[in-house]
């Protein structure tokens, strides 16, 4: 099935993913840089073919732009938001390249449905900032089980380093403001991505049961790029280091 396939259920799941990749452009205007240095490095370091884990795949944003550019890989999404899983397996319906497995990453057996033992590449984006610092170490040691030698991880999130406050506070001030000329402009937000979900005839009940989950979208911690280093060499990878950064996010990558 093609990005551009209604299925039977009626539901347009390339509308659907066009929407959500504008809302998040809406919070991360360089969004897709991040993906292309992502998918750069998982090339250099382990190959055109990899075997992927996309950890809290949500729609498969990262999953589809990993098959896009090569068409040999395979991916496994893990994810609990019902909502977006169902939007995941619709777009990628009939795939063979693609699994995807409903776990909750806080739970200490999270893995154990995976089809796979061990990954090339273990890939996230603006993902893991809702987890707090206990529980997102504790994670980052489950990846490093599932990482092969010569593997990588790369985590591209929210990462704030507390000891610049100016630099931060006159950062986000001129972040936001050029988000609220763009909501002016028609841009959604996360809000009003989700009322627009409730709505669908189709996504309305996973959308439900996604609100039972979680609630309202609450962050967790968001440690500095140092720290998620340190924590990654100290559950087993050997090198660790950005490589891209925006003046709020980072993409962080660690080789076994």
């Amino acid at each position: 099935m093609t990005d551009t396939d209604t299925t039977t259920t009626g539901a347009d799941w390339h509308a659907w993913q066009e929407s959500w990749d504008r809302q998040q452009e809406w919070y991360m205007p360089d969004r897709e840089e991040r993906f292309r240095i992502m998918l750069d490095m998982v090339e250099a370091l382990v190959g055109p073919a990899p075997r992927v884990l996309d950890l809290a795949c949500g729609t498969g944003s990262i999953t589809s732009r990993l098959l896009a550019r090569f068409p040999e890989a395979t991916s496994t999404g893990v994810d609990l938001d019902p909502a977006l899983l169902a939007i995941a397996r619709g777009t990628f319906a009939g795939d063979d390249r693609v699994t995807l497995v409903t776990a909750d990453l806080k739970d200490p057996d999270w893995s154990a449905g995976l089809p796979h033992d061990s990954y090339d590449a273990v890939l996230t984006a603006t993902a893991l900032h809702w987890l707090h610092s206990e529980p997102l170490a504790a994670l980052y040691g489950r990846v490093a089980d599932l990482v092969r030698d010569g593997g990588v991880f790369m985590n591209a999130d929210h990462m704030i380093d507390e000891s610049t406050p100016r630099i931060n506070a006159a950062e986000r001030a001129q972040r936001h403001a050029r988000m609220e000329q763009a909501k002016r402009d028609g841009a959604l937000d996360w809000a009003d991505w989700w009322q627009l979900a409730a709505k669908d005839p189709v996504l309305a009940e996973p959308t439900a049961r996604r609100y039972e989950i979680y609630g309202e979208h609450a962050d967790g911690d968001m440690p500095s790029p140092a720290w998620h280093a340190r924590v990654l060499r100290e559950k087993g990878f050997a090198e660790v280091r950005p490589v891209w950064s925006s003046p709020a996010d980072t993409l962080l990558l660690a080789l076994k």
